[in-house]
This record gives C-alpha cells, structure tokens and sequence, in this order.
C-alpha cells in the first residue's frame, strides 16, 4: 500500500461522553436539504431519523418553507429570505430544549441571531471547508472566509466536527469547543451483493479496471485531477453539477453517468474497481464509507477525512500522487473493505450528536419559554 500519513483515527478524541440525555425537543436549522443530494443533506437526515427512533422530537427549519432565491454559481441551492421572523415564531411555539445550527447561510445566521438575542444555548457543525469552497469560486481570499467562519461559530457551545484531523485544524485557527461527530453508513443499502450494473448503462466494452468519482460535479471537488490522471481502464464519473459540461467536453474519453440514486447509485460503487476521492475541500466525504460497504476501496489524497478514515484501514490508500494512491487501492481485498465500513453507524453517530447538544437544565428551561411568552404578549398589545 501507498506511503500513509500519520493521523489520529476515528475514535481517538478526548472522552467527552456523558450519559444520554431523556427525550428532547430538538430544533435543526440548515441552508442544506432536500432536494439537495450531497453529504451533508444524507447526514442529517439520517441523524434526524435516528433520533426520531430513539425518543426525540425534532423540528427541522429549512429552505423550503420560506421564499427562496437561487444561490449564485449554484442555482441547485435554494437560499431562504425574510426568514427570521417566522423562525422567531416557530422557536416559541415549539419551546425546544436544545437547537444546532448545521451551516452557515441565511437560516443558519437568522437562528444563530435570535439565539444570540434570547440568550439561548445552542451548537454548530462544521460540514464544509466553506472558506476554501468561496474562494475557489471567487476571488475572496481564504482568510476571509475563516474570519467569517470564527465569527459563525463563537458564541456556539460546542462545534461538531467529523474528524480529528479537522479539528486539529480548527483549533490551530482560533476555533473553540470543538467536538467529535463521526458518520455512518447505511450497509444494507449500500452492499457487496448488489449486481453489477456498468454493462446495462453501455459498458459492456469499457475497459477495466472501473475507477469511479461519485458527487457534485463542480471545482471544489477538484475532480479534474481524477480525469487527467493516467490510469489504465476506464473512469466514471457519476454526478451532476456546474462543471459537468466543460470536464465532459475536455475529457471525452470518461464516462459521465449523471445523477444516481438509491439502489442504481450503490450499484455503481459496487461495480467499480477503486472508488477515487480527489477533493481536498471536504470535511469528510460520506462517498468514501458508502463505496467501502460495497467493498470498493478508495484512493485519495491525504485531505481531511481520508487521512482520517484510510491508514491502517486495509480499505484504500491515500498519497499526495493520486496515481500512486489509486494502484495501491487497486491491490485491496474486497472483504476486508467491507467488514471496515461494517464498524460505523448511523445509530452511534446519532448518539454522538445528542451528547453533543446543549440543553438547558429543566428548571431553567421552563423559567426561559415563560418569560418569552410573557414578552411576546406584551408586545402584541403594546402594537394593537
């Protein structure tokens, strides 16, 4: 296998656990959702849906219930406007005992704004390395985004991040109250014994081996250093986004799928030789687990979350020379892939992010929603 740069793995925070907290009522606040198809959107969903089975309640504010506009170089992303004030009113009818605040656009600013004004407890997560994203896109130095970033997330009481590398990296810039929140992967759906899928899509005269990129088609997730890679065989691309016309005319000789889902989608990570994860960009990449429970390894760079995931895993291989990473991946043992990505799950990440959560104590929690009852009525009769 390929050279390994040395990291901390997956279980290795400091212990922060404490006994789960009783049912709750959770508030989830995020710019990202359905029907975006991304990393963070599967994250939360099936974060939400965990909880829900373990007792909670959970409210989630999200873009659609408001009036949106398209976001600029993205218009797949919907971007609320004019939403604070509904969410005031949705805060105080839904009295939660803890609230996260998952990202950083307009929903989030508006919850993080109240919150700070009522002086009520609340965590963030850190999903995407937002300051590098901006500045691929336009020309807004690096260090700007992480002076917005800082800001975004100073007041949070803890800040989940998915890795230790990630948190290191946080840390080193100033961050505070940085916490563990691993992934997981759904290992039914996504399967060793699926059936193969390439020769009904036209690949029945591609060349192997298959190396496959799955996920947004745009600059940030620098997929272009996939493309021109020299590898033998054929690379697939599956995907859909902003970039995905301009990388399909420079490199006619890929195969661009489009968009997947489901069970077609984990049949193209089961039917792939290596699964090749280029970005330097993500926080994580839940791509790489879920090509793993199909027993497809991975090769990438040493970015946040393969340095996390990969060493010492026997499930993929990661270099600064892509080239090197994917032939050393090509070597793995498929069985031995799959019972790696047997060890996460959405239940105990789930888990981790209810530990996570900042409630406040009973008493106070009751005193602070009669309180804001009693304001909100004096003010609707001081405007009648």
């Amino acid at each position: 296998m390929s050279r390994q740069a040395s990291s901390k793995p997956l279980d290795q925070f400091p212990d922060q656990r404490r006994s789960l907290s009783p049912s709750m009522r959770i508030v989830l606040a995020t710019d990202a959702w359905e029907p975006q198809v991304n990393g963070v959107v599967r994250t939360l969903t099936r974060t939400i849906a965990e909880c829900r089975a373990m007792g909670h309640e959970v409210e989630v504010i999200e873009p659609s219930q408001f009036k949106t506009i398209p976001c600029p170089t993205y218009p797949e992303i919907r971007l609320a406007l004019g939403a604070e004030e509904e969410i005031r009113e949705r805060l105080r009818a839904f009295e939660p005992e803890a609230v996260h605040i998952a990202t950083e656009g307009p929903i989030g600013i508006a919850t993080r704004r109240i919150c700070v004004e009522w002086k009520l407890p609340f965590t963030t997560s850190y999903h995407t390395k937002f300051p590098e994203y901006v500045s691929a896109r336009f020309p807004i130095p690096v260090q700007v985004g992480y002076a917005y970033m800082k800001w975004f997330h100073k007041p949070s009481g803890r800040l989940m991040v998915a890795t230790p590398t990630l948190r290191d990296e946080l840390l080193a810039h100033g961050f505070r109250n940085v916490s563990p929140w691993s992934r997981g992967v759904d290992t039914e759906q996504f399967s060793p014994d699926l059936p193969r899928i390439y020769d009904e899509l036209g690949g029945k005269d591609w060349p192997r081996p298959f190396w496959l990129n799955v996920g947004r088609v745009a600059v940030e997730k620098n997929i272009e250093a996939f493309l021109k890679t020299d590898l033998p065989g054929t690379k697939i691309v599956v995907g859909d986004g902003p970039a995905r016309a301009e990388l399909e005319e420079k490199y006619p000789e890929a195969k661009f799928l489009g968009a997947r889902f489901g069970e077609e989608l984990a049949r193209c990570f089961r039917d792939a030789d290596v699964f090749v994860f280029p970005s330097w960009t993500d926080t994580f990449g839940l791509v790489i687990l879920e090509a793993m429970a199909t027993g497809t390894p991975v090769a990438a760079y040493p970015a946040h979350g393969p340095i996390d995931i990969i060493p010492g895993s026997n499930a993929g291989a990661i270099d600064k020379d892509l080239r090197v990473a994917c032939m050393a991946a090509l070597e793995c043992d498929r069985a031995a892939v799959r019972a790696y990505a047997e060890k996460f799950s959405w239940r105990a990440s789930a888990e981790q992010f209810v530990e996570n959560l900042q409630p406040y104590p009973e008493p106070e929690r009751g005193r602070f929603w009669r309180r804001l009852r009693r304001i909100a009525r004096l003010r609707k009769r001081a405007a009648a």
